[in-house]
Protein backbone atom coordinates (compact mmCIF):
# COMPACT_ATOMS: atom_id res chain seq x y z
CA UNK A 1 0.00 0.00 0.00
CA UNK A 2 1.19 3.44 -0.56
CA UNK A 3 2.08 6.03 2.02
CA UNK A 4 1.68 8.70 -0.77
CA UNK A 5 -0.84 11.16 -0.48
CA UNK A 6 -3.50 10.22 -3.01
CA UNK A 7 -4.27 13.17 -5.11
CA UNK A 8 -7.17 13.72 -8.00
CA UNK A 9 -7.64 16.24 -10.15
CA UNK A 10 -11.03 17.80 -11.27
CA UNK A 11 -10.99 19.82 -14.50
CA UNK A 12 -8.12 19.82 -16.23
CA UNK A 13 -7.86 24.09 -17.75
CA UNK A 14 -4.45 25.81 -17.50
CA UNK A 15 -5.08 25.26 -13.34
CA UNK A 16 -5.26 21.79 -13.15
CA UNK A 17 -2.27 21.17 -15.78
CA UNK A 18 -0.24 23.44 -13.38
CA UNK A 19 -1.28 21.06 -10.65
CA UNK A 20 -0.14 18.15 -12.02
CA UNK A 21 2.90 19.80 -13.13
CA UNK A 22 3.61 20.55 -9.66
CA UNK A 23 2.60 16.84 -8.26
CA UNK A 24 5.66 15.74 -10.78
CA UNK A 25 7.85 18.07 -7.57
CA UNK A 26 6.10 16.42 -4.68
CA UNK A 27 8.19 12.91 -3.14
CA UNK A 28 5.08 12.67 -0.96
CA UNK A 29 2.10 13.10 -3.43
CA UNK A 30 1.00 11.30 -6.13
CA UNK A 31 -1.78 11.47 -9.25
CA UNK A 32 -4.22 9.06 -9.16
CA UNK A 33 -6.26 10.69 -11.76
CA UNK A 34 -8.07 13.28 -13.76
CA UNK A 35 -11.34 13.55 -14.12
CA UNK A 36 -13.24 15.86 -16.54
CA UNK A 37 -16.66 16.38 -18.05
CA UNK A 38 -14.52 15.70 -21.65
CA UNK A 39 -13.54 12.40 -20.37
CA UNK A 40 -10.21 10.55 -21.89
CA UNK A 41 -10.86 11.93 -25.02
CA UNK A 42 -10.78 15.34 -24.71
CA UNK A 43 -7.92 15.34 -22.45
CA UNK A 44 -4.32 15.09 -22.96
CA UNK A 45 -2.27 15.03 -19.76
CA UNK A 46 1.26 16.18 -19.60
CA UNK A 47 2.16 12.46 -18.57
CA UNK A 48 0.36 9.85 -20.96
CA UNK A 49 0.40 7.38 -18.19
CA UNK A 50 -2.05 9.50 -15.48
CA UNK A 51 -5.33 7.71 -15.89
CA UNK A 52 -8.20 10.25 -17.51
CA UNK A 53 -11.95 9.69 -16.25
CA UNK A 54 -15.59 11.10 -16.87
CA UNK A 55 -15.98 13.53 -13.94
CA UNK A 56 -19.30 11.32 -13.59
CA UNK A 57 -17.47 8.87 -12.34
CA UNK A 58 -16.09 10.21 -9.86
CA UNK A 59 -17.87 9.06 -6.41
CA UNK A 60 -16.94 5.49 -7.88
CA UNK A 61 -13.28 6.94 -6.43
CA UNK A 62 -14.14 7.40 -3.39
CA UNK A 63 -12.03 5.03 -1.59
CA UNK A 64 -8.57 5.52 -3.80
CA UNK A 65 -8.15 9.38 -3.23
CA UNK A 66 -6.90 11.18 -0.10
CA UNK A 67 -7.53 14.98 -1.33
CA UNK A 68 -9.55 16.25 -4.83
CA UNK A 69 -8.08 19.32 -5.97
CA UNK A 70 -10.75 21.15 -7.84
CA UNK A 71 -9.61 23.41 -10.98
CA UNK A 72 -12.70 24.82 -12.36
CA UNK A 73 -13.93 28.18 -12.70
CA UNK A 74 -15.66 30.44 -10.18
CA UNK A 75 -17.65 32.05 -12.05
CA UNK A 76 -20.64 28.46 -12.41
CA UNK A 77 -18.03 25.66 -11.72
CA UNK A 78 -16.65 25.23 -7.83
CA UNK A 79 -20.27 26.98 -6.30
CA UNK A 80 -21.85 23.59 -7.21
CA UNK A 81 -18.41 21.37 -7.60
CA UNK A 82 -17.31 22.11 -4.10
CA UNK A 83 -20.28 21.33 -2.07
CA UNK A 84 -21.33 18.49 -4.16
CA UNK A 85 -17.85 16.82 -4.71
CA UNK A 86 -17.20 17.36 -0.13
CA UNK A 87 -19.81 15.00 0.51
CA UNK A 88 -17.34 12.17 -0.77
CA UNK A 89 -13.65 13.49 -0.69
CA UNK A 90 -11.48 15.94 1.47
CA UNK A 91 -11.40 19.06 -1.59
CA UNK A 92 -9.19 21.96 -1.77
CA UNK A 93 -10.81 25.00 -4.18
CA UNK A 94 -9.54 28.36 -5.71
CA UNK A 95 -12.99 29.96 -5.25
CA UNK A 96 -11.92 33.60 -6.15
CA UNK A 97 -15.14 35.97 -5.48
CA UNK A 98 -14.27 37.65 -2.88
CA UNK A 99 -17.56 39.02 -2.26
CA UNK A 100 -19.42 35.77 -2.40
CA UNK A 101 -16.40 33.91 -0.25
CA UNK A 102 -18.87 33.82 3.11
CA UNK A 103 -21.73 32.49 1.33
CA UNK A 104 -19.62 29.53 -0.19
CA UNK A 105 -17.93 28.63 3.03
CA UNK A 106 -21.31 28.46 4.41
CA UNK A 107 -22.59 25.95 1.56
CA UNK A 108 -19.16 24.08 1.63
CA UNK A 109 -19.50 23.90 5.50
CA UNK A 110 -23.06 22.57 5.58
CA UNK A 111 -21.75 19.57 3.41
CA UNK A 112 -18.59 18.30 5.51
CA UNK A 113 -20.21 18.68 8.85
CA UNK A 114 -22.84 15.86 7.43
CA UNK A 115 -20.18 14.13 5.83
CA UNK A 116 -17.44 14.33 8.01
CA UNK A 117 -15.06 15.49 5.26
CA UNK A 118 -12.62 19.21 4.88
CA UNK A 119 -13.44 21.26 2.58
CA UNK A 120 -10.80 23.68 2.34
CA UNK A 121 -11.82 27.13 -0.04
CA UNK A 122 -10.36 30.23 -1.77
CA UNK A 123 -6.54 28.84 -1.75
CA UNK A 124 -4.13 30.38 -4.00
CA UNK A 125 -2.68 34.10 -4.24
CA UNK A 126 -5.39 36.69 -3.91
CA UNK A 127 -7.66 35.20 -2.00
CA UNK A 128 -5.14 32.51 -0.46
CA UNK A 129 -1.37 34.30 0.29
CA UNK A 130 -2.27 37.67 0.09
CA UNK A 131 -5.24 37.37 2.59
CA UNK A 132 -2.42 35.70 5.40
CA UNK A 133 -0.57 38.44 4.93
CA UNK A 134 -3.80 40.80 5.41
CA UNK A 135 -4.18 39.67 8.54
CA UNK A 136 -0.83 39.39 9.83
CA UNK A 137 0.01 43.05 8.70
CA UNK A 138 -3.16 43.90 10.36
CA UNK A 139 -2.12 42.17 13.77
CA UNK A 140 1.64 43.03 13.73
CA UNK A 141 0.34 47.00 12.95
CA UNK A 142 -3.47 47.78 14.50
CA UNK A 143 -2.93 50.91 13.80
CA UNK A 144 -2.73 51.26 10.18
CA UNK A 145 -4.29 51.01 6.86
CA UNK A 146 -3.83 48.04 4.10
CA UNK A 147 -3.06 48.34 0.72
CA UNK A 148 -3.90 45.41 -1.94
CA UNK A 149 -2.35 46.16 -5.25
CA UNK A 150 -2.89 43.28 -8.04
CA UNK A 151 -0.96 43.15 -11.56
CA UNK A 152 -0.41 43.73 -13.62
CA UNK A 153 -1.20 41.11 -14.84
CA UNK A 154 -3.53 38.20 -16.62
CA UNK A 155 -6.48 37.07 -13.94
CA UNK A 156 -7.93 33.45 -14.62
CA UNK A 157 -10.78 34.45 -12.63
CA UNK A 158 -12.12 37.29 -14.44
CA UNK A 159 -11.01 35.97 -18.03
CA UNK A 160 -13.33 32.79 -17.01
CA UNK A 161 -16.09 35.12 -16.40
CA UNK A 162 -16.07 37.46 -19.19
CA UNK A 163 -15.39 33.96 -21.43
CA UNK A 164 -18.66 32.13 -20.14
CA UNK A 165 -20.70 35.79 -21.34
CA UNK A 166 -22.75 34.59 -24.11
CA UNK A 167 -21.81 36.39 -27.19
CA UNK A 168 -17.82 36.01 -26.54
CA UNK A 169 -15.47 33.29 -28.49
CA UNK A 170 -12.50 34.00 -26.48
CA UNK A 171 -11.16 36.40 -23.86
CA UNK A 172 -8.20 37.60 -21.36
CA UNK A 173 -8.50 40.29 -18.83
CA UNK A 174 -5.67 42.17 -17.06
CA UNK A 175 -5.37 44.61 -14.08
CA UNK A 176 -3.51 46.95 -13.97
CA UNK A 177 -2.23 48.82 -10.41
CA UNK A 178 -1.98 52.54 -10.30
CA UNK A 179 1.36 53.14 -9.80
CA UNK A 180 0.95 56.65 -8.49
CA UNK A 181 -1.11 55.48 -5.33
CA UNK A 182 1.54 52.73 -4.85
CA UNK A 183 3.91 55.32 -4.22
CA UNK A 184 1.69 56.94 -1.80
CA UNK A 185 1.62 54.07 0.63
CA UNK A 186 5.33 52.72 0.41
CA UNK A 187 6.31 56.64 1.69
CA UNK A 188 4.50 55.74 4.32
CA UNK A 189 1.32 58.02 3.40
CA UNK A 190 -2.51 56.08 4.01
CA UNK A 191 -4.57 57.78 0.84
CA UNK A 192 -7.97 56.89 1.45
CA UNK A 193 -7.95 54.34 -1.62
CA UNK A 194 -10.84 51.66 -2.79
CA UNK A 195 -10.06 48.99 -4.97
CA UNK A 196 -11.79 50.67 -8.08
CA UNK A 197 -9.08 53.38 -7.36
CA UNK A 198 -5.88 51.02 -6.83
CA UNK A 199 -6.43 49.40 -10.32
CA UNK A 200 -7.55 49.21 -14.10
CA UNK A 201 -9.09 46.50 -15.61
CA UNK A 202 -8.44 45.97 -19.62
CA UNK A 203 -10.25 43.20 -21.15
CA UNK A 204 -9.32 41.34 -24.61
CA UNK A 205 -12.42 39.83 -26.66
CA UNK A 206 -12.71 37.94 -29.79
CA UNK A 207 -16.45 38.06 -29.86
CA UNK A 208 -18.69 35.63 -32.33
CA UNK A 209 -20.25 36.43 -35.21
CA UNK A 210 -22.75 38.70 -35.69
CA UNK A 211 -22.27 40.08 -32.07
CA UNK A 212 -22.99 43.72 -31.36
CA UNK A 213 -20.04 44.95 -29.90
CA UNK A 214 -21.06 48.25 -27.81
CA UNK A 215 -24.05 45.98 -25.92
CA UNK A 216 -21.24 43.20 -25.34
CA UNK A 217 -18.45 45.98 -23.35
CA UNK A 218 -21.45 47.08 -21.97
CA UNK A 219 -22.69 43.31 -20.58
CA UNK A 220 -18.87 42.75 -19.30
CA UNK A 221 -18.25 46.44 -17.84
CA UNK A 222 -21.54 45.96 -15.55
CA UNK A 223 -21.14 42.99 -14.43
CA UNK A 224 -21.43 42.23 -10.92
CA UNK A 225 -18.47 41.39 -8.29
CA UNK A 226 -15.83 41.72 -11.18
CA UNK A 227 -16.30 44.65 -13.09
CA UNK A 228 -18.78 47.22 -12.49
CA UNK A 229 -17.39 49.90 -10.34
CA UNK A 230 -13.81 49.41 -11.95
CA UNK A 231 -12.64 51.77 -14.58
CA UNK A 232 -12.30 48.86 -17.37
CA UNK A 233 -11.14 48.75 -20.93
CA UNK A 234 -12.64 46.12 -23.19
CA UNK A 235 -10.93 45.41 -26.64
CA UNK A 236 -12.41 43.52 -29.29
CA UNK A 237 -9.46 41.82 -31.43
CA UNK A 238 -9.32 38.56 -33.62
CA UNK A 239 -8.21 35.37 -33.14
CA UNK A 240 -5.03 35.73 -34.48
CA UNK A 241 -3.99 38.83 -32.33
CA UNK A 242 -5.21 36.54 -29.28
CA UNK A 243 -2.63 33.22 -30.11
CA UNK A 244 0.41 35.46 -30.64
CA UNK A 245 -0.30 38.59 -28.00
CA UNK A 246 -2.43 37.11 -24.92
CA UNK A 247 -0.69 33.29 -24.40
CA UNK A 248 1.57 33.64 -21.27
CA UNK A 249 0.00 34.36 -17.89
CA UNK A 250 2.10 36.47 -15.59
CA UNK A 251 1.10 38.40 -13.11
CA UNK A 252 1.33 39.55 -9.32
CA UNK A 253 0.85 42.10 -6.87
CA UNK A 254 1.71 43.41 -3.43
CA UNK A 255 0.29 43.84 0.08
CA UNK A 256 1.80 46.78 1.77
CA UNK A 257 0.19 47.63 5.89
CA UNK A 258 1.43 51.31 6.13
CA UNK A 259 1.10 51.83 10.10
CA UNK A 260 3.12 53.27 13.23
CA UNK A 261 4.21 52.33 16.74
CA UNK A 262 4.85 54.01 19.74
CA UNK A 263 4.80 57.37 19.35
CA UNK A 264 4.24 57.88 15.52
CA UNK A 265 7.18 55.52 14.51
CA UNK A 266 6.02 55.11 11.10
CA UNK A 267 6.43 51.42 9.47
CA UNK A 268 5.64 49.66 6.54
CA UNK A 269 4.94 45.61 6.00
CA UNK A 270 4.92 44.87 2.46
CA UNK A 271 4.61 41.54 0.67
CA UNK A 272 4.93 41.02 -3.34
CA UNK A 273 4.71 38.31 -5.56
CA UNK A 274 6.05 38.69 -9.41
CA UNK A 275 4.56 35.30 -11.45
CA UNK A 276 5.96 33.90 -14.63
CA UNK A 277 2.91 32.06 -14.43
CA UNK A 278 -0.41 32.96 -12.16
CA UNK A 279 -2.02 29.34 -12.90
CA UNK A 280 0.98 27.32 -12.18
CA UNK A 281 1.77 29.58 -9.08
CA UNK A 282 -1.74 28.76 -7.77
CA UNK A 283 -1.98 25.09 -8.46
CA UNK A 284 1.54 25.24 -6.53
CA UNK A 285 -0.90 26.46 -3.92
CA UNK A 286 -3.48 24.19 -3.80
CA UNK A 287 -1.28 21.00 -3.74
CA UNK A 288 0.91 22.74 -0.68
CA UNK A 289 -2.38 23.06 0.87
CA UNK A 290 -3.63 19.72 -0.02
CA UNK A 291 -1.09 18.57 2.54
CA UNK A 292 -2.49 20.21 4.82
CA UNK A 293 -5.89 18.86 4.59
CA UNK A 294 -4.64 15.54 4.55
CA UNK A 295 -3.13 16.30 7.91
CA UNK A 296 -6.06 17.78 9.32
CA UNK A 297 -7.76 15.20 8.28
CA UNK A 298 -5.74 12.49 9.98
CA UNK A 299 -6.42 13.90 13.27
CA UNK A 300 -10.21 13.88 12.77
CA UNK A 301 -10.74 17.67 11.69
CA UNK A 302 -13.32 18.50 9.40
CA UNK A 303 -15.68 21.47 7.86
CA UNK A 304 -15.28 24.03 5.96
CA UNK A 305 -11.90 25.71 6.67
CA UNK A 306 -9.94 28.50 4.75
CA UNK A 307 -6.32 29.10 4.90
CA UNK A 308 -6.73 30.76 7.93
CA UNK A 309 -6.82 27.15 9.37
CA UNK A 310 -3.93 25.89 8.53
CA UNK A 311 -0.75 26.03 10.36
CA UNK A 312 2.06 26.79 8.30
CA UNK A 313 4.36 23.81 9.09
CA UNK A 314 1.12 21.38 8.26
CA UNK A 315 1.42 22.53 4.01
CA UNK A 316 5.57 21.43 4.25
CA UNK A 317 6.85 17.69 3.54
CA UNK A 318 9.94 18.22 6.52
CA UNK A 319 9.85 17.16 9.83
CA UNK A 320 8.60 20.26 12.76
CA UNK A 321 12.23 19.39 13.52
CA UNK A 322 13.67 20.31 9.90
CA UNK A 323 11.59 23.13 10.10
CA UNK A 324 12.59 24.61 13.29
CA UNK A 325 16.17 23.65 12.84
CA UNK A 326 16.36 24.46 9.42
CA UNK A 327 14.00 27.76 8.78
CA UNK A 328 13.16 29.41 12.16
Amino acid sequence: MSSKIRIGIVGYGNLGRGVEASLQQQADMELVGIFSRRGPAGVEALNPDVPVHLLTDIESFEDHMDVLLLCGGSATDLPEQTPALTRHFHTVDSFDNHAEIPQHFARVDEVAQKSQKIGLISVGWDPGLFSLNRVLADAVLPQGETYTFWGKGLSQGHSDAVRRVEGVAAAVQYTIPSQEAMSLVRQGEQPDLSAFDRHVRVVYVVPEDGVDKESLATTIQEMPNYFEGYETHVYFIDQGTMDRDHQAMPHGGLVIRSGETGEGNPQVMEFGLTLGSNPEFTASALVAYARGVYRMAQMGDYGAKTLYDVAPGWLSPRSMEELRRDFL
